[in-house]
């Protein structure tokens, strides 16, 4: 029997990491967001205007996640179709890019220049590997808050709170429980955030040692969590 505890670290857990990564690679690759891929329009902008470099990571940032999200799709229909795990294999393909991604900074980093091939590279293996976390979570995870769009489980958290103040002793348990999973994965959001500019700020490039950590405790989690896929 699935422990509810176990089933609700899981999806922390990614959240967490999304946080994390997304912070550390802001941080580190001349302000590019690895999980929040969209983001990076904007400072794509502030790139062009000041002369900021990493204007080219950010102008892949996209594309590469829209392509690794579409090759997780296909991967992950025929592993559920032949009742393999498919979960478990996506998570495990995510902590060799975490991985890899670690190993390409610290070998390369710090980087003063986020255009050269290295930052670049780096930062496209660490937006592919938070590719794969939001698909993943999309498909087998559907029932869990978002583990990196926080703007969407801030909104529902404010729609939530407004339609409980006129009556708050008659909602419905369902509305609380998500009100409360929502909020939870959102401090822990930004937890991670928090966590990997403190660590970053102290440890430079080694923050990136932390994420495949995490994201292998999810791993042996996953086991715990029975999969919901959308084929």
């Amino acid at each position: 029997m699935t422990s509810p505890r176990l089933a609700t670290a899981l999806p922390l857990l990614l959240s967490l990491n999304a946080g994390y990564v997304d912070t550390a690679g802001f941080l580190a690759l001349q302000g590019l967001f690895t999980a929040h891929v969209t983001g990076n329009f904007v400072t794509l902008g502030a790139s062009l205007v000041f002369g900021i470099s990493g204007a080219v990571a950010k102008l892949l940032a996209l594309p590469v996640f829209c392509v690794v999200v579409i090759a997780t799709r296909l991967l992950s229909t025929p592993l559920t179709r032949r009742n393999l795990p498919a979960l478990k294999i996506l998570l495990a393909l995510k902590v060799t890019l975490l991985v890899l991604g670690a190993a390409l900074a610290i070998h390369f980093g710090p980087f003063a220049n986020g255009d050269s091939w290295q930052a670049v590279l780096t930062g496209m293996v660490l937006v592919a590997a938070m590719s794969i976390q939001n698909a993943a979570h999309r498909i087998h995870l559907a029932s869990a808050p978002p583990s990196t769009l926080m703007t969407g489980t801030t909104t529902q958290i404010m729609i939530d709170l407004a339609d409980m103040m006129p009556r708050p002793r008659a909602e419905s348990p369902e509305r609380r429980s998500r009100l409360l999973r929502m909020s939870v994965n959102l401090v822990i959001f930004a937890f991670g955030c928090a966590s990997a500019a403190l660590i970053y700020a102290h440890f430079g490039v080694k923050c990136f040692l932390l994420p495949p950590v995490v994201a292998l405790v999810a791993l042996f989690l996953r086991a715990t969590v029975k999969e919901v896929a959308a084929v």
